[in-house]
């Protein structure tokens, strides 16, 4: 794939890629199944959609916070936010 045109590395793409793929997949599932706002860890009533944007603007955050307070390797982290949103999806 050249992506060259964008100005984007191949990372970004595939960032850009995987997010999409989140959204018509949280939009499949919605169809499907429905949701039901309820009440979880978070101190507010949540849809699915709501506790994917939770997440995903979570682990924006951890990962300024892992660029700033390490010096490991941002893609050891990955495993860190796919854990969080996970964890704020089903229990948020």
């Amino acid at each position: 794939m050249d992506f060259e045109w964008m100005a984007w590395t191949m990372p970004t793409a595939v960032f850009f890629i995987t997010i999409a793929a989140m959204l018509a997949g949280m939009a499949i599932w919605e169809v499907v199944s429905p949701t039901i706002e309820r009440r979880g860890l978070l101190p507010i009533a949540t849809t699915r959609g709501d506790r994917l944007f939770i997440g995903l603007l979570g682990s924006g955050y951890l990962a300024i916070a892992w660029m700033g307070l390490t010096e490991w390797n941002l893609y050891l982290s990955i495993p860190v936010y796919i854990g969080f949103i996970a964890l704020v999806i089903r229990y948020g």
